[in-house]
């Protein structure tokens, strides 16, 4: 299960004990969001990472229902895999009072060409095969885990995390996004089968970017003629004109099927250019 990659990375990193912590000095390590009742920052400390993993396993494990293989030794109640060591990590925090800070409530994380090196590849590698395409991704950083607490989807957490990204972006002079969005398979895949035909006919990237899954979603054997909501996610990014790169994978352990998503942010609409890359 992932979610976005960005060409180009931050241009520093420190290393702190055995993990390499890659901190994106362009950025600033605050950003009030537009809401009063929240704010962005990028994880400071092992304490920050675990209160986001904390919420992935409560979206992920007890809402979708996964069944996650955690590294050995991993404490229970956490979405952990080995990509996390290597990965900053983005967080939209409640407002605290005092000197307590306010719980997380939305995160993404980030993975860059460094680290990705450090770690053996990026973990989108382990769901398709990027065949022509891994040459270009040399600059890349890879974004994934997103998830927003059930209370907090109908305000601005997921604006938040795309401002902060795009201010990001602009900051570090990226401008192309590759990743996938996750879709349930929990009624068996025929949504996600149904989705990707209608898709394939709207949004469906050139040749030359297109990727293979390892393990694809059995399209052919699903129905593919049911009328099937958009999620709010990947309808979002479809809005600032994503492409998808091919069929969805199926990752049994996320029980999601995963479609590839590209976007170039040049072509991002106006409005959207104003708001995530104030330009």
């Amino acid at each position: 299960m992932n979610d976005l990659i960005f060409e180009n990375a931050p241009r520093h990193a420190v290393r702190t004990g055995r993990t390499l912590q890659k901190r994106p000095l362009a950025v600033p390590p605050g950003i009030a969001a537009v809401d009063s009742r929240f704010e962005v920052h990028w994880a400071r400390n092992a304490l920050d990472v675990l209160e986001a993993q904390r919420l992935r396993y409560r979206v992920f494990v007890g809402e979708m229902g996964a069944q996650l293989t955690p590294p050995p030794g991993s404490p229970h109640g956490y979405d952990i895999d080995r990509f996390d060591a290597f990965c900053e990590h983005l967080l939209v925090r409640t407002v605290g009072t005092g000197a307590e800070q306010g719980d997380v409530i939305g995160t993404y994380r980030v993975l860059t060409p460094t680290a990705a090196r450090h770690a053996g590849g990026l973990y989108t590698e382990t769901e398709f095969n990027l065949g022509g395409i891994v040459g270009r991704l040399d600059k890349a950083v890879e974004l994934g885990r997103s998830c927003v607490h059930p209370h907090w989807r109908a305000g601005g957490v997921v604006m938040a995390l795309w401002g902060a990204l795009g201010e990001f972006m602009l900051a570090n002079e990226l401008d192309t996004m590759v990743g996938c969005a996750s879709i349930s398979v929990l009624d068996g895949g025929h949504g996600a089968a149904s989705l990707w035909a209608r898709l394939r006919q709207t949004h469906l990237a050139e040749p030359h970017w297109q990727v293979v899954p390892h393990v694809a979603l059995p399209v052919d054997q699903l129905r593919q003629d049911l009328e099937i909501e958009t999620p709010a996610l990947l309808k979002g990014y479809l809005r600032c004109g994503a492409k998808v790169l091919g069929p969805p994978a199926w990752d049994p352990e996320f029980r999601t099927a995963d479609l590839p998503l590209l976007m170039h942010f040049d072509l991002l609409p106006e409005r959207y250019q104003r708001h995530f890359l104030r330009r």
